[in-house]
């Protein structure tokens, strides 16, 4: 892969990340927190967890999770959560509704996938900190050995 390549596909996993996980705090965690004494009681609970401790992790995943995820801190371990939260909306909870109540999830699941696959990229806290370990210099992608220990 190219130099213009690998900043293509660090730009792009960039907006990827920092716009799923946007519209996933903003959009959803931040309102669930907000209102989380009156909604957590009531909150569907499709796996047999409680309403309660289901309400906790779908908040977890949609903030703390979202957060991390737009950071690009712990991106991959962060995925997982939110990954499994939307396996469980679009395939569980809403498996005998109609699409157009499935699709949401489906599509947050699949914004949220390629992240988990291929890492949050160059442009993030992970990528810097990958490329500090490797003694890299700013050119070098966090994905990619130091220019000096390259093998032919």
């Amino acid at each position: 892969m190219t130099h213009r390549q690998q900043r293509l596909t660090s730009i792009s996993l960039l907006l990827l990340r920092l716009g799923a996980a946007s519209l996933l705090f903003f959009g959803h965690g931040l309102p669930k927190l907000v209102n989380a004494t009156e909604r957590a009681g009531r909150f569907a609970d499709p796996i047999g967890l409680g309403p309660e401790l289901g309400f906790a992790l779908v908040v977890f995943s949609e903030v703390v999770c979202a957060a991390l995820v737009a950071l690009g801190f712990l991106a991959r371990l962060a995925t997982i959560p939110i990954l499994i939260f939307f396996f469980v909306a679009g395939m569980i909870h809403h498996a005998a509704d109609p699409w157009a109540k499935r699709e949401l999830p489906i599509l947050f699941f699949t914004a949220f996938l390629p992240i988990l696959l291929q890492g949050p990229g160059r442009y993030s806290i992970d990528g810097w900190i990958r490329s500090r370990r490797a003694g890299s210099d700013s050119r070098t992608g966090p994905d990619e050995a130091a220019p000096s220990t390259r093998t032919a």
